[in-house]
């Protein structure tokens, strides 16, 4: 729920209040009963603090654990294709060799 800035057209008494979205906008100011108009803020600034800000701190222990297996069992896959195809350009190598 938003805070929202007032301030009053008779006294300028400018104060905030914290009311939902959805609710009607105040038209009574609280000092001298006068009407009030809304002003446009800025808004709240966002503070990111502490664990809980990266994709991967808001998952589960057997989320991680899979995601790390997978990773491993990838990397080793790309071990073996990597290991392969330096065989097979040393057979092309030998290949050209005996042309």
């Amino acid at each position: 729920m938003p805070t929202y800035e007032y301030e009053c057209e008779k006294c300028e008494h400018t104060f905030e209040h914290f009311q939902s979205m959805s609710s009607e906008r105040l038209k009574v100011c609280p000092e001298c009963k006068g009407d009030v108009r809304r002003l446009i803020g800025t808004g709240a600034g966002i503070i990111f603090k502490g664990s809980g800000f990266y994709e991967t701190d808001y998952r589960s222990k057997s989320y991680q654990d899979g995601a790390s297996k997978d990773s491993k069992a990838e990397s080793a896959a790309k071990n073996k294709s990597s290991g392969g195809s330096k065989k097979k350009k040393k057979s092309v190598k030998a290949k050209k060799k005996k042309s």
